[in-house]
């Protein structure tokens, strides 16, 4: 059993700033983020748009995002 939720994309987005992520640049629904110390990351998922735990822990490797932050 995963530990992580389904989120909406947008509630993923705000907390990923929440934690430090910029918006680098946009083009439609893709958001380059950047952090100081991490890579950049696309986000690529319309706001309204269900993610679910699978993808999370996929996204977490790259940002360090925790269920907690959510």
């Amino acid at each position: 059993m995963s530990h992580w939720p389904a989120v909406k994309a947008k509630r993923l987005l705000a907390a990923l700033f929440g934690i430090g992520w910029k918006l680098k640049r946009q083009s439609g629904s893709h958001r380059t983020l950047s952090r100081e110390g991490w890579p950049d990351v696309v986000f690529a998922f319309h706001d309204g748009e269900e993610i679910g735990p699978r993808m999370l822990a996929r996204i977490a490797k790259h940002t360090g995002i925790t269920p907690q932050d959510l």
